[in-house]
């Protein structure tokens, strides 16, 4: 596994969906331009309200300020994948609903104290203690986690990469 940084503001797309694709498809291709023949995974998640992106928090500050935002609120969670093997590029979105607490200023302070929310966009981690910022959710909690691993199974099967990392061939019948 490789993490490769991709400078975010420096990509483009018309919707949450096309930017999350955009970045996923970047980090990629820089991955796969270097290693041919090899199966290349990227991903990229972003969280989303009101169809503007709240990114990973650079400093406690903006970490409540992400927090209050989605206090008492649903917002949602875009996981791009991008897969790449040799002529084959494709790349799926997985979306999901997170509906979230009202969160008290003294439980911000907390979270935020806990080191929790850094590294992680929108400022949580719904497989750590941020589960007890989430009232609900619609749609694939593995996806909110970073990598929607049923789609990428099925999106992989569709395009014959599972068959290839098992045997070491393609069937393009």
């Amino acid at each position: 596994m490789k993490t490769i940084e991709v400078d975010e503001q420096a990509v483009f797309g018309s919707s949450p969906s096309e930017l999350v694709s955009n970045i996923a498809i970047e980090k990629g291709f820089r991955v796969a331009d270097r290693n041919q023949h090899a199966i290349v995974i990227s991903a990229d998640t972003m969280v989303f309200i009101d169809d503007k992106p709240l990114g990973k928090p650079e400093n406690a500050t903006e970490a409540k300020k992400h927090l209050r935002k989605l206090s008492g609120r649903t917002h949602t969670v875009i996981t791009a994948v991008a897969l790449f093997f040799d002529d084959i590029c494709g790349v799926f979105c997985e979306k999901t609903k997170v509906t979230f607490y009202a969160l008290s200023e003294e439980w911000i302070h907390d979270y935020v104290a806990s080191g929790d929310c850094y590294d992680k966009a929108g400022g949580y981690g719904i497989q750590t203690a941020g589960s007890l910022m989430v009232e609900h959710i619609s749609g694939d909690y593995n996806n909110v986690v970073g990598l929607p691993v049923a789609e990428l199974y099925r999106e992989m099967k569709r395009l014959q990469l599972i068959e290839f990392a098992t045997t070491g061939a393609r069937n393009d019948n």
